[in-house]
């Protein structure tokens, strides 16, 4: 696969968009100073401003994060929904638009506590989400907050 970049700095537009988008994250956040209503209605903001199909499956995420770990705070994050406990990314959306990519992708980080084995899942694809699929999210999602 060829990756196709603008400059010499090995980073695609969109991906050194993305990291600006962080950077500013990061300043908002200090000028907040924790106030989660802003961070979430700039999580929803950014929702609100995806294409259709982007959209439609990071709504219906946003509402199944919501659903099943009401402690998770929405926030941005590379200016992708985010969903954070004590400012730790846990989950987030990662739209098929934002990298030109085929498919978008609901991701877990460290904090997630999806530990199975030695090997285990991190991220999967969404082109589209089914009643079975919500469900096995939601349980994913209820996995990675509970505590062990």
């Amino acid at each position: 696969m060829t990756r196709n970049t603008d400059s010499n700095d090995g980073f695609t537009a969109e991906e050194r968009a993305a990291m600006k988008e962080h950077a500013a994250e990061l300043r908002a956040a200090k000028r907040r100073s924790g106030k989660k209503e802003l961070e979430a209605q700039a999580c929803l903001d950014k929702i609100a401003e995806m294409p259709d199909a982007d959209r439609v499956i990071a709504e219906r995420i946003h509402a199944l994060v919501s659903a099943n770990a009401p402690e998770l705070d929405a926030k941005t994050w590379y200016g992708m929904p985010a969903y954070a406990r004590d400012g730790q990314v846990i989950c987030f959306f990662q739209p098929a638009s934002k990298f030109k990519a085929r498919y978008g992708t609901f991701g877990f980080n460290d904090g997630a506590l999806l530990d199975d084995g030695s090997v285990w899942a991190t991220s999967f694809a969404v082109a589209g989400l089914t009643e079975a699929d919500e469900a096995f999210l939601g349980e994913l999602i209820r996995r990675a907050v509970s505590e062990a």
